[in-house]
């Protein structure tokens, strides 16, 4: 588990900013303050990212991210919440054009807030350098 971050306003404004997404979801408090949610909800993507960076230092830096899969938003990140990331390698498979060289790593990441709620989930594809295992 990765130490706490917290996403601020300055967070939904720079990644609106960034990526053009306006929404009134991340961007109109007093219209959000009338719907369910209450408060204004940080972008799917900000919280992808910063998840995924908080743990780009846990894999060899002579991997690739090769991409997610079954990216998952399961509850709201508001302004002021402290994610969380927890890491774990689920599956090793051969790359099929250099097996013997290569390999694919699937790692599930899960996000949680501080109230301990699963935010986000997403199992992240890294193409790495196999290991050669010598058997004594």
């Amino acid at each position: 588990m990765t130490v706490g971050r917290t996403i601020t306003e300055a967070d939904i404004v720079l990644h609106a900013g960034q990526t053009g997404d306006f929404f009134p979801h991340h961007m109109d408090a007093a219209w959000m303050a009338t719907q369910p949610a209450g408060q204004r909800i940080a972008h799917g993507t900000l919280t992808l990212s910063i998840a995924v960076g908080m743990t780009a230092g846990d894999i060899n830096p002579q991997s690739m991210s090769y991409g997610y899969d079954r990216i998952r938003f399961i509850n709201p990140v508001f302004i002021g919440d402290t994610i969380s990331v927890s890491a774990e390698i689920t599956e090793m498979t051969e790359y099929p054009r250099k097996p013997e060289q290569f390999g694919y790593l699937h790692e599930l990441v899960t996000v949680t807030n501080q109230r301990g709620e699963t935010v986000m989930v997403l199992t992240h594809l890294y193409l790495v350098n196999r290991r050669v295992v010598e058997v004594a």
